[in-house]
């Protein structure tokens, strides 16, 4: 195996690398889904799912002071109030069987238990190197950092509702670059989208460790891109 040499700092991306450890968002919560078995297919799913995105985008409606359940909650309102009003979904059943609360609960949970596999190899790594977070949030990623219990490990936070600039722009990373204040060659990204982290950290000059996992949708990927490619977050520490 080969280490990865002269990295002085680290820039983690959070969402699908950091809380559910390469698994897309979409993903987990069409895992809860099923597991609760509310009766839509996973092409309406994802035309709720792609719809919920699209209105946070759109719509401030996740505040500062919001939690990761919170976020949850509004998500999955969003989502199951779609799937009635597209007729995908009985009324009765979504206020009935109290779907948007119970997948919600059941993703925190989910959230909490990949933590504690992924949150000691941040802890460790912030013992070792700075560590920067470069994120597509909504604006609270620090309320969901101290919930989560990992605010301290960061030096800098770089939220794209904050700076005004998104995944996959590469000059988000480059923002991260400039608040590690390292050359971008000794700094190594960690993320998991091809297309949002990869490719935008690679062309700012950064090496890049690829959290493979779970997707959702077609990338064009080149696996000779990444300098590391890892499954699981764990794996990365064998690397340093």
């Amino acid at each position: 195996m080969k280490k990865l040499e002269d990295i002085k700092g680290i820039i983690f991306d959070y969402g699908g690398t950091i809380d559910t450890n390469s698994r897309h968002w979409a993903e987990v919560l069409w895992g809860e889904y099923e597991a609760l078995q509310v009766p839509v297919s996973k092409a309406d799913f994802r035309e709720a799912y792609v719809h919920g995105e699209r209105t946070l985008a759109r719509i401030p409606l996740v505040k500062p002071e919001h939690d990761f359940h919170d976020v949850l909650r509004i998500k999955t309102d969003i989502q199951i109030t779609y799937l009635v009003e597209q007729g995908k979904l009985s009324e009765a059943d979504a206020a009935g069987k109290a779907y948007a609360c119970k997948v919600a609960d059941a993703c925190y949970q989910y959230v909490l238990n990949v933590l504690q596999r992924t949150r000691p190899v941040v802890e460790t790594l912030a013992g070792r190197y700075k560590l920067v977070l470069v994120s597509n949030f909504y604006g609270n990623i620090q309320t969901i950092l101290k919930d989560f219990a990992l605010s301290d490990c960061f030096s800098d936070i770089i939220e794209s509702s904050v700076v005004g600039v998104r995944k996959p722009d590469p000059a988000i990373y480059r923002l991260g670059v400039e608040a590690m204040g390292f050359p971008a060659e000794n700094i190594l990204v960690v993320g998991d989208s091809f297309s949002k982290d990869v490719v935008p950290a690679k062309t700012v000059g950064c090496k890049v460790a690829w959290l493979k996992g779970e997707g959702w949708g077609n990338e064009t990927i080149d696996e000779t891109l990444p300098d590391v490619i890892i499954t699981d977050l764990p794996q990365l520490l064998s690397y340093l």
